[in-house]
């Protein structure tokens, strides 16, 4: 495959933020991929932020790591889930790192004697990062999600580049617009006025799309569609209906159904290959909507208020669930509602325990309580990253006796430092991109509960954090019951433990949910929902 025959799909969003453009993208993929070809996603995100790695998951939800330790948007957790691809540096872009690469070159002297402009300099440089996968050989299509609304001040050399694309003879693309059209109750009528002035914002760009995705809570008639393709120049039948599905896992189906694909394909002079059977997938569904019973599982972390801090974990439970025939039922529990007292009230009905990852302080107590809690009921439980830290702090204050047992991240003069930073991390002031990031090699002990999840001696996980179980502690914590039972080889950083005494009690350092998806459920996930269902026939 030459590197110019490498299609593009833009998906650009108008009307309202949150209609669900990642979704539609990684659906749309997910069949091209079922069609037979290779097809990978990219996000162009329009904040100034290098990457969301500094960002408040109130403000943008979790923050999704890749394998080469890129801190990227939740929506590349999607893709991976949808597609079972894994996804790269390459595949998030934000404003803020194409304008310090051009800022870069400009210092470096590299437009000597010339004005540094948003056009031709930042769109070329968008232009360029656009094209990274597609260049690589390695897929026939490449999607491209759009952050943001069109009409957004900082959208705008998005989607000028995606015009200047446009008129380029040897780049191929077209673009996806999706839109909202609402209901009005009072008239009882779809109105479809919003998408046709999205549609004029984005001709008003130069950009006309060859295809409109419209988000809608109810049928659209043909006439409707009719109407939508004649004001806004599109065949009647690349206008489609996406109806609010029951699950995001209904979305590639209902796509299908739209004939998204055959419309895409016709677009770009594709063929259509085979016909796309999605049989695993179907299996998926079925099985999501008729469990043989449910488990109740507490998710325990400071940032419920926005459920999508949470996202991939929650997605893992769902793809573990399903696995095991069962529906997770998820109990969202504030670690600052936590208390010696409350933790009765809160946490009894449970049949399972997770602790989330965090960064600082607030709401540590909490966790701490609740892992207490776990530990002495034999609920199932399961820590990621400061979960299994939290753990750690537990074991060493309420096992060990080590009262005022921490971590340096919290009390940098704690006498315990059971957690730590590590010597290489130590005088990094910078915050953005300093931590432990992306795929690290563990080794499992045979006879652990890891082990036993997992199948096999040698993992690789996904890390996103700077502070470390601290050895000097280890022997003390196996005498008295907590286990490392995984390790990396390399710096032999201590990277999950357990107690074996506990009917299910592990803590891992790295982070399992990134690397769920729905045709491979993550083990670590799928056991955990397992031991909890056995907690609860007991």
């Amino acid at each position: 495959m030459s590197d110019s025959s490498t299609k593009y799909i833009f998906v650009t969003g108008g009307v309202t933020s949150s209609l669900g453009k990642g979704i539609v993208a990684a659906s749309l993929a997910k069949i091209l991929q079922a069609r037979g070809y290779s097809v990978t996603i990219q996000k162009l995100d329009p904040y100034i932020n290098v990457d969301p790695g500094t960002l408040n998951p109130y403000e943008h939800g979790e923050c999704f790591v890749t394998d080469d330790g890129a801190e990227t948007d939740l929506d590349l957790g999607h893709y991976e889930r949808f597609l079972n691809v894994p996804t790269s540096q390459a595949n998030n872009v934000t404003t803020g790192r194409i304008y310090q690469y051009v800022i870069n070159k400009e210092r470096e002297g590299a437009y000597l004697g010339k004005t540094v402009q948003v056009i031709p300099h930042i769109t070329d440089e968008i232009k360029r990062r656009i094209q990274l996968l597609g260049n690589t050989g390695k897929y026939d299509i490449v999607i491209t999600e759009i952050g943001g609304t069109v009409g957004d001040i900082e959208s705008l050399p998005y989607i000028e580049a995606v015009r200047q694309l446009k008129w380029e003879p040897e780049i191929d693309c077209i673009v996806v617009h999706l839109t909202l059209v609402p209901f009005l109750a009072a008239s009882g009528e779809l109105k479809t006025k919003p998408t046709q002035h999205s549609v004029k914002a984005l001709l008003e760009s130069g950009v006309q799309p060859d295809v409109l995705v419209l988000r809608t809570e109810h049928d659209l008639t043909e006439d409707v569609k009719r109407k939508v393709a004649l004001f806004c120049n599109i065949e009647p039948r690349a206008v489609i209906q996406a109806q609010d599905a029951e699950t995001i896992y209904d979305v590639p189906l209902l796509m299908q159904e739209e004939e998204l694909d055959k419309v895409v394909l016709d677009k770009l002079s594709l063929p259509y290959r085979e016909e796309p059977t999605l049989e695993g997938w179907k299996d998926f569904l079925k099985n999501l909507k008729n469990p043989k019973d449910e488990v109740n599982i507490g998710l325990v972390g400071k940032y419920i208020e926005l459920k999508d801090s949470y996202k991939s974990i929650a997605e893992a439970f769902i793809h573990s669930g399903v696995k095991n025939n069962l529906q997770v039922n998820l109990h969202w529990i504030h670690s600052e509602d936590v208390t010696e007292e409350l933790a009765d009230n809160l946490l009894e009905h449970l049949d399972g325990i997770l602790v989330a990852p965090g960064f600082g302080e607030r709401g540590i107590e909490g966790k701490i309580t609740t892992i207490k809690y776990a530990r002495e009921n034999n609920i199932p439980f399961l820590g990621i990253c400061l979960g299994m830290q939290c753990a750690v702090i537990e074991f060493a204050r309420n096992v060990l006796k080590y009262d005022d047992a921490h971590s340096t991240e919290m009390y940098p003069d704690t006498p315990y430092p059971v957690i730590y930073l590590m010597e290489d991390q130590r005088g990094i002031t910078s915050k953005g991109g300093t931590m432990r990031l992306g795929s690290y090699h563990c080794e499992l002990q045979e006879n652990s509960k890891a082990y036993q999840a997992y199948g096999k001696k040698d993992i690789f996980e996904r890390h996103r954090h700077r502070y470390e179980f601290n050895n000097k502690y280890l022997k003390e914590f196996e005498q008295e019951g907590m286990i490392a039972t995984g390790k990396n080889p390399e710096k032999d950083l201590v990277e999950i433990v357990e107690i074996p005494k506990h009917p299910w009690f592990v803590g891992v350092q790295f982070h399992p949910e990134y690397k769920s998806t729905v045709l491979n459920p993550h083990p670590l996930f799928v056991d955990f929902i397992k031991a909890s269902y056995e907690n609860k026939k007991r």
